[in-house]
């Protein structure tokens, strides 16, 4: 994808993020987008557009590489699925910034979209683009050793409730099947591995 094709993409993506603050809820899902990797380095082309979605779920029902519960219509209506787009769902009640997520810089919140960054992004003014302050390595290592627990514990409740017929209920629709919540599991627990072992 063009570089001036992607920025217009994430522009539209920010504007779908903006319409979810209007949905009936209690407490809005969606809380902040974030874009990191090719996209604010300026690549040109880039192969899709990487985003941290941040919701309003706590760390331990956001294991990393998984579809948390209640995303499915997030996926539909921010129209993620429809190609040039790679996401990571984040909780609220974490850190952003990852492994996979370096840098991120937020172009979407609560507060609105962030005009400013898109601006930059356009007109590829990369220096006005702040990201997230980067963590030291001891503090890497700490965020990746509570992840990669995490993971494995939803890896183990993925595989004890598998073959349950209502669990297997529960976890089908929009698309998505029991399979797919295990093949997350393993894939991001696998993932979260072999990072800590690099």
């Amino acid at each position: 994808m063009r570089y001036a094709r992607a920025v217009e993409r994430l522009r539209m993506l920010a504007r779908e993020c903006e319409e979810t603050r209007r949905l009936p809820a209690e407490e809005p899902f969606l809380r902040a987008a974030y874009v990191f990797g090719d996209l604010p380095a300026g690549a040109d082309p880039l192969d899709e557009i990487e985003v941290a979605l941040v919701l309003n779920l706590p760390p331990e029902e956001v294991a990393w590489g998984t579809h948390p519960p209640g995303t499915a219509w997030l996926v539909d209506f921010l129209r993620l699925d429809q190609g040039g787009i790679a996401y990571w769902w984040r909780s609220s009640g974490e850190p952003v910034a990852n492994h996979r997520i370096r840098e991120p810089v937020l172009f979407w919140s609560l507060d609105g979209v962030e005009s400013g960054v898109l601006e930059a992004l356009r007109e590829r003014r990369f220096e006005a683009l702040r990201g997230v302050e980067p963590v030291t390595g001891e503090e890497r290592a700490a965020r990746a050793a509570g992840e990669l627990e995490a993971a494995l514990r939803h890896l183990r409740a993925v595989q004890g409730a598998y073959w349950d017929r209502q669990w297997r209920r529960e976890h089908r629709g929009l698309r998505r099947y029991p399979e797919h919540h295990l093949w997350e599991a393993v894939q991001g627990y696998l993932e979260l591995l072999d990072a800590r072992d690099e």
